[in-house]
């Protein structure tokens, strides 16, 4: 239910585009959520297996490091964002919304702290960061 809720969230903000969810892994609800509401959306991962299985799944998938991003494959975003990134990813993400000028969207685990750049929102008692433009 979190995953779908979301994806609502990020429809209702952004009403569709091309959008990137970095960090995929195996949890692929929300980028096809995102898909069935007409979102242009890219899945990016590091594990070539993952990047394969969400191929599979009809997502548009790519390989790519956030540590070391390659712009080209965020060309034309209109936002990213992503599940339940390790700790280590946060400020990476927030590196990458920096130079792409665009917004970033965070699901974390419950526990997470995240930076006070980013602001919390509630949406239907989901907790979101976000840095918005």
């Amino acid at each position: 239910m979190p995953m779908e809720k979301f994806a609502e969230y990020l429809f209702k903000k952004l009403r569709g585009g091309r959008i990137v969810e970095i960090g995929v892994g195996y949890n692929f609800k929300v980028a096809l959520k995102l898909k069935e509401f007409g979102f242009d959306v890219i899945v990016v991962d590091w594990n070539k297996d993952s990047v394969k299985k969400a191929s599979e799944l009809g997502l548009k998938a790519l390989v790519d490091n956030i540590f070391e991003p390659s712009l080209e494959v965020y060309k034309d975003v209109k936002a990213i964002y992503s599940v339940r990134p390790t700790p280590e990813m946060v400020n990476y993400l927030i590196n990458l919304s920096n130079k792409l000028k665009v917004p970033l969207y965070i699901l974390p685990f419950s526990l997470d702290e995240m930076p006070r750049k980013l602001k919390l929102e509630n949406y239907k008692g989901l907790a979101i960061y976000k840095l918005e433009r």
